[in-house]
């Protein structure tokens, strides 16, 4: 057992060494001990040990503790022109207050502290204010172009139920315009001042996902950052998070996803403790969630969450009338348009959907001069392919014709990069899955050489 002469001196030595002031007083109001920082601070003298602090101060507020048995914090003195803040508190053992003890920091030491404090402050609100600005969004509900009845019907839905707080989830093909969607609906929300956060679910590994959203603690796994890092929930935080392609989702994140959508709260990696997000949930996603369910790669509780509201987006080969109005709308300044073109372009099927279609006008826009009118030859060279796959006279792109048409297009496309040697050929043919004769027929059916 150590002794207690040397306990008390361990005791003295750590009292000794704090950078704040220290004044113990015993159950009679005698002053036991004081540290150096204490008398640094206020001007009390090591010779008050021994003597009675309120004999020694009148002023002294520490005796009140032994009778009130209450801390106090945060307490302003100001004494022969020295200023401190002081933190009081009563000392208990076994039940009995048996002295008191005052904690003393410097105002000027404080006002630093608080500066300093203020300043992070300010740092956390500007990098906010950038979030919130690098995350805003770019299109209203105006941005939606159509005059088809179902896609009115689902703006209507979608305006009705951008005011609430309810998940929404958005179904469509690629490129039909889901986060157009998600952007207005966000735009048109009480949320619109704080961030729109997008997560493309399909694009980052499953196996940091949960690092993206959810953030993690200070070392709470190699290579994470010292001072710990926010996910993409505290970003959002007020805001909205649109989860792109949250089919992708693995089963883990997906029940970790539901109780942030239940209890409104997260825990970053390496952390016991929750924190509070207040964040919207849109989704979206171009699979069959029902099949998904089935094949048990998506929590059927997660999806009657997520769906609360579903907004089915049409493709555009559903919607057709609205492609003259697109078109228009891309082109804008250009009233010069081939009618032929125009025909072929509400004719065609656009597996790629809007997306597609904008990129091709702009591709076409791009070819043709400034005053020049838009024709068939300045569309990309795989759409020209296309159009003269059609037939006018039956208005649709023969089956067959479009098979060999895409054929062809893969057999050129590696053969360009592959040697002429009959290695090379039979390379080009293990990479494509046929026999070397197969390949060579081909070449000669589509006259490559």
């Amino acid at each position: 057992m150590v002794p207690i002469e040397e306990t008390v001196k361990w005791w003295k030595a750590i009292v000794e060494s704090m950078n704040d002031g220290v004044l113990v007083i015993d159950r009679a109001g005698v002053v036991k001990t004081i540290n150096p920082e204490y008398s640094r601070i206020t001007g009390v003298t090591p010779d008050i040990i021994g003597k009675s602090l309120i004999s020694y101060r009148p002023g002294a507020k520490l005796p009140e503790t032994l009778v009130s048995g209450e801390s106090q914090v945060g307490v302003y003195r100001k004494t022969h022109n020295r200023e401190y803040v002081v933190d009081m508190a009563p000392v208990i053992v076994e039940d009995e207050i048996v002295g008191a003890v005052s904690v003393c920091k410097s105002l000027n030491e404080v006002q630093l502290l608080t500066r300093e404090l203020e300043k992070q402050r300010q740092r956390v609100k500007e990098l906010q204010e950038q979030i919130s600005a690098f995350h805003k969004v770019r299109y209203t509900f105006e941005d939606i172009i159509t005059n088809d009845p179902k896609m009115k019907e689902r703006i209507s839905i979608a305006k009705k139920t951008a005011t609430t707080d309810l998940p929404i989830l958005i179904k469509g093909e690629s490129g039909t315009g889901k986060e157009l969607f998600a952007q207005a609906i966000h735009h048109t929300s009480l949320r619109s001042a704080k961030p729109f956060i997008p997560v493309n679910c399909s694009a980052i590994p499953s196996e940091m996902i949960e690092n993206e959203l959810f953030g993690h603690s200070e070392g709470a796994f190699p290579g994470a950052f010292e001072e710990g890092k926010a996910g993409l929930f505290e970003m959002a935080d007020g805001g909205t998070l649109f989860l792109d392609e949250v089919s992708d989702l693995s089963l883990d994140v997906q029940a970790k996803l539901l109780r942030v959508l239940q209890e409104g709260a997260i825990r970053r990696i390496g952390e016991a403790a929750e924190r509070r997000v207040d964040v919207r949930i849109v989704a979206s996603t171009n699979r069959d969630l029902h099949q998904r369910i089935a094949k048990g790669l998506f929590r059927n509780d997660f999806m009657y969450r997520l769906n609360t509201v579903v907004l089915q987006i049409p493709p555009l080969r559903d919607r057709k009338a609205d492609i003259p109005f697109i078109a228009k709308s891309v082109l804008s300044a250009r009233e010069d348009v081939d009618q032929e073109v125009m025909t072929f372009l509400t004719k065609y099927d656009w597996p790629g959907n809007v997306r597609e279609l904008r990129n091709v006008l702009d591709f076409a826009m791009c070819m043709a001069d400034e005053d020049e009118r838009i024709i068939i030859r300045h569309l990309p060279e795989i759409m020209q392919k296309q159009y003269r796959l059609y037939d006018e006279e039956t208005e649709v792109f023969p089956l067959y014709k479009a098979v060999e048409a895409a054929e062809r297009t893969i057999l050129e496309s590696t053969l360009q990069s592959s040697g002429t040697t009959v290695e090379d050929r039979q390379e080009v043919a293990n990479k494509l899955g046929i026999s070397l004769a197969t390949l060579y027929n081909k070449m000669k059916k589509y006259k490559i050489r």
